[in-house]
């Protein structure tokens, strides 16, 4: 047998922790598919704010084939902490992501062994004794930082001029701007006039 894949690793984890949630008296939906991907807030937030998500949980309304979709972040690749995630993240599913993190999802978190703050939970001793338990492989995944995309940081900004006769628009810098002053239109020979909340990035502009 070759190399287990992510998702392979991710939906082996969900089967071994159905007897951990079926001992809280909770039942995972048969439906789930779970993978390493992005989710679709604050993925890429700061760690240093404690607001950076690391799980996401789709209601299987919003499934074609009415699965819970859940999305492991990229930035984890130790297995316990992957664990703790997906234990958060089947706690949605098994609420169907109704209630947030509301009344029955804290109850079945509480209840399956997550501690702390609701929104960012960790599994308490006796869950994490279950967790390093469980018959599982390393996780087949090294972490992606996407802040080192390797790429020089642009900060030279342009500020957009236009002719107030016909719209005709060009992109300086402040600097130039400050030095000679605003372009002349090519057309009607008129200084043209800044147009207000148009600084954009050089990046944004290739």
């Amino acid at each position: 047998m070759g190399t287990m894949t992510r998702e392979e690793w991710l939906t082996s984890a969900v089967d071994v922790l159905r007897p951990v949630f079926r001992e809280a008296g909770i039942s995972i939906p048969a439906k789930v598919k779970v993978s390493c991907g992005w989710p679709s807030k604050k993925a890429l937030a700061s760690p240093v704010t404690g607001k950076r998500a690391l799980g996401q949980c789709f209601a299987s309304a919003a499934s074609a084939e009415a699965f819970n979709e859940i999305f492991i972040s990229p930035v984890l690749d130790e297995a316990i902490a992957v664990l703790e995630v997906l234990v958060h993240e089947l706690v949605h599913a098994a609420d169907d992501c109704v209630h947030g993190h509301r009344g029955p999802f804290a109850r079945m978190a509480r209840a399956v062994g997550l501690e702390g703050k609701l929104t960012a939970t960790h599994a308490d001793p006796k869950l994490l004794a279950a967790l390093k338990t469980l018959n599982l492989p390393p996780y087949p995944h090294a972490s992606v930082d996407a802040s080192r995309t390797g790429l020089p940081k642009q900060s030279t900004r342009l500020i957009k001029v236009a002719c107030g006769e016909c719209g005709y628009p060009v992109r300086v810098t402040r600097v130039w701007l400050t030095k000679a002053g605003a372009p002349m239109c090519p057309m009607h020979g008129v200084a043209m006039s800044i147009e207000q909340n148009h600084i954009v990035s050089l990046k944004e502009e290739q």
